[in-house]
């Protein structure tokens, strides 16, 4: 079996579902059934900027095992070879193929499909197309059709070729990042060089996120519990500002998030302090929801905190050229490739593709999920005290017995709380604690600041110093 076939293979199978542009059967042979298919398979990879379609026969669609196949190709309809009986009713022709091979010693058809080209691929006089895993008539769902014509017409849909829906965009905030970066931005010639505008001179998409308001909001949401179902406490709003400046108030939170935990086990002479989770394997899965977040629809990743991790999930799926084990060897294949260069031009990232290799070393693989529309990144907590029946997700690198799952107010964060009955500065408070460093009392203050249990005073004179925090009952 050539290489490609056999890397073609275990990559679809990798797949957690089936996606719009391939199909997998055991043995099922229904010829005009398979004609509409062909249709639709060709429709959707021209749809989602593939240049094939597949249908492999041998793979139960379920579970994705390989499991193998009688399917005969060869046989006739009413007379008639199969493939003549499905290329005679296919308009306009494509070139489709099937294969026979063996993978895993076990017997496979593969029917490859070319993407629709020049107008959409109808099979005996009708168009299909595939949403999700269910094929449809193309005639019922006229706002997939025009879609389908445009990309056929314009190409895929990109943050460079797509309109913004708003054309008053303004770009203060651009130029101050870029400044701060030391790179000073043309105010005549930045819109064309850093690629803003569509081809008929209107702002696109990419210039919409880059203004000062991008009209898409970016929220971490924290649940005191473990799932959705828990009460949320807080909602914190990074959007409607300018992505790069998004961004950096992102990371800066997950740095407020990330509160230090005194090591009081097995203590001798020095207390060691362990952060309740890994901040560059955070900052790597935050950077790679930006840069690859389907931006184009207008939804935004999504941050959420619950009391035993961060989950950061970002829209869409891989690349059209990535791969599953390219994915996670490192291969570098952005979705959004203008802002992914962007970023690496202000050295918020690098075209290395170590982020994800990163994430792998310190979380393993399982913290990737991917979901039908959308990758999820789980970032577990670290937590000193809670019992072993509780350590899941922990990091691979982790010392044992070093357990996961922290509430989101520790035992010091609880001490606070009961400190500042009666308003308390950031210096009582950290001889409280016995912290030299007020950054770390910084750090444990903020999230009960965010969720409403403490409070800072207003200071006697403007611009004093001593700020002072109290308890809300």
């Amino acid at each position: 079996m050539p290489a490609e076939i056999k890397d073609l293979i275990k990559d679809l199978i990798a797949h957690k579902y089936e996606e719009e542009w391939f199909e997998f059967k055991v043995n099922w042979f229904e010829p005009k059934i398979l004609g509409e298919y062909i249709s639709a398979l060709s429709n959707a990879a021209a749809l989602t900027g593939r240049k094939y379609a597949y249908l492999i026969w041998g793979i139960d669609d379920k579970t994705h095992k390989v499991v193998g196949t009688d399917f005969d190709y060869h046989r006739n309809v009413k007379n008639e070879p199969l493939p003549h009986f499905l290329a005679r009713q296919m308009n306009p022709d494509i070139a489709f193929q099937f294969l026979e091979t063996t993978f895993q010693e076990k017997r496979l058809v593969i029917l490859t499909i070319p993407a629709a080209k020049k107008a959409p691929t109808a099979f005996d006089k009708t168009r299909f197309l595939r949403i999700g895993s269910s094929k449809i008539n193309l005639m019922n769902f006229p706002e997939h059709e025009s879609q389908l014509f445009s990309v056929l017409r314009n190409g895929v849909p990109t943050l460079e070729n797509t309109e913004s829906e708003y054309q008053d965009l303004t770009f203060e905030q651009l130029f101050l990042y870029y400044g701060v970066k030391g790179i000073a931005l043309n105010k005549i010639t930045f819109k064309k060089n850093l690629g803003l505008m569509t081809a008929d001179g209107k702002y696109n998409m990419l210039a919409q996120l880059l203004s000062d308001n991008p009209h898409i909001p970016i929220r971490f949401s924290l649940f005191n519990g473990k799932t959705k179902a828990s009460t949320m406490y807080a909602v914190r709003e990074f959007g409607n500002t300018c992505l790069l400046m998004s961004l950096d108030r992102v990371l800066e939170y997950g740095e407020v998030l990330n509160v230090p935990q005194a090591d009081e086990r097995n203590r001798v002479v020095e207390r060691k302090e362990v952060m309740l989770f890994d901040i560059s394997a955070f900052r790597e899965a935050v950077v790679n929801a930006f840069v690859h977040n389907r931006w184009i629809e207008g939804n935004s990743p999504m941050f959420t905190v619950y009391e035993d991790r961060i989950e950061i999930l970002s829209r869409g799926t891989l690349a059209t050229e990535q791969t599953m084990e390219g994915f996670f060897a490192g291969e570098s294949v952005p979705v959004n490739a203008k802002l992914s260069e962007i970023f690496l031009q202000l050295h918020i990232s690098e075209k290395s593709g170590r982020g994800v290799p990163k994430i792998i070393e310190i979380y393993g693989e399982k913290t990737f999920e991917f979901r039908e529309k959308s990758i999820v990144v789980t970032i577990p907590f670290s937590n000193l005290y809670l019992s072993s029946a509780t350590q899941v997700n922990a990091p691979v690198n982790a010392p044992v017995n070093a357990p996961v799952n922290v509430p989101v107010a520790d035992d010091k964060q609880s001490k606070i709380l009961g400190y500042c009955t009666n308003a308390k500065s950031i210096s009582e408070i950290a001889a409280m604690l016995a912290y030299k460093d007020k950054r770390s009392v910084r750090k444990l203050l903020n999230p009960l600041i965010e969720s409403g249990r403490i409070a800072m005073t207003i200071p006697d004179k403007p611009n004093s110093r001593n700020q002072k925090y109290v308890t809300i009952k």
